[in-house]
């Protein structure tokens, strides 16, 4: 075993970083070694591991497979430090399937809650955006796993659009969205009414 002290890839740019990054996974399972690499990259963490050790405080917050601790993180700060992330905060009566969010509408739970305040996780990526049908507001009706607000920052990073979405009480929610065709006149833009949701399965209820 042969344990890296630094972050060997830190001075690289982004191109030769993310193609070193293949390459180490290539010798790796040629020479059939086991690496150790200590980084703050999450996105290198995740690219080049079979099993991630997310720390805090020295302690092992939580220890698994990159798709498992991105997909079901255990607590609000494993879900905020690997990779983008909406926590939303609530309510839920204990037996209920549902949270009721304190920034308007209900997300559907994998199960019963046991009750009382809890927060959820969402990824960005699987929040879908969509024009408010006319003449919805942003105070809509609220439903199961459906949000309303209005768009107040859109990032475009080539292949894909992060879309700032602020709520009726001001809370703010990140959707992306892939950009598989040209922009046209018919794109959501800053300060469309918009209407964001998801499947009940990317609801990641979060431990504190």
């Amino acid at each position: 075993m042969r344990l890296a002290r630094r972050e060997t890839l830190g001075a690289l740019d982004r191109k030769l970083r993310e193609a070193t990054q293949f390459e180490l996974v290539s010798i790796q399972e040629q020479l059939g070694l086991t690496f150790v690499i200590v980084t703050h990259d999450q996105e290198e963490a995740m690219t080049v591991s079979t099993r991630i050790a997310v720390m805090r405080e020295g302690r092992i917050a939580q220890l698994g497979e990159p798709r498992e601790v991105y997909e079901a993180p255990q607590t609000r700060y494993v879900a905020e430090f690997i990779g983008d992330v909406n926590v939303l905060e609530g309510a839920a009566e204990a037996g209920a399937a549902t949270l009721a969010l304190t920034c308007g509408g209900r997300a559907s739970l994998p199960g019963p809650a046991a009750g009382g305040a809890m927060a959820v996780a969402i990824r960005p990526e699987k929040v879908s955006i969509a024009r408010a049908p006319q003449g919805e507001t942003v105070a809509a009706a609220a439903r199961d796993d459906r949000l309303a607000g209005v768009v107040e920052d859109i990032a475009y990073l080539g292949d894909i659009s992060v879309f700032h979405v602020r709520l009726a009480d001001g809370a703010r929610v990140k959707a992306t969205r892939t950009n598989r065709r040209r922009a046209g006149a018919d794109e959501i833009t800053w300060d469309d009414p918009v209407e964001l949701a998801w499947d009940p399965s990317a609801v990641v209820p979060l431990a504190d």
